[in-house]
């Protein structure tokens, strides 16, 4: 079974994409910030993670860098999920090596075919 760790400081958002993700036969894992999240990674790496942008403690843009210098062999692939539209945010996630980008709210489908494309789904 696939596994997902869902970032998310809203206890709500992760409960959707939870819910979303066990329907896509998913194994879930949650974090509520990005310290949390790469807790998580260096003790199991997922094989996604589902990730929003603004956090405390540690934001997306750091966990993703950290996640990049952790060196953790087979790397997880990485959604932003966030309400963060622009492109510069768009871009400087790419570039900091997220694979995808999903704008909240998000459904099922939008979610389906985020995973599609970066082969997880």
């Amino acid at each position: 079974m696939k596994t997902c760790l869902v970032v998310d400081d809203s206890k709500v958002i992760r409960k959707v994409a939870r819910h979303i993700l066990e329907t896509l036969e998913f194994e879930v894992r949650e974090a509520g910030d990005g310290r949390e999240a790469l807790e998580s990674c260096m003790a199991a790496v997922p094989d996604v993670v589902l990730l929003d942008w603004n956090m405390p403690v540690m934001s997306g843009m750091d966990f993703l860098r950290a996640l990049g210098d952790s060196g953790i062999e087979n790397k997880p692939k990485v959604v932003f999920c966030t309400t963060e539209n622009g492109m510069g945010h768009i871009r400087a996630a790419i570039e900091a090596g997220a694979d995808e980008y999903v704008m909240k709210p998000f459904d099922r489908e939008t979610l389906e075919s985020k995973l599609q494309i970066v082969g997880m789904a």
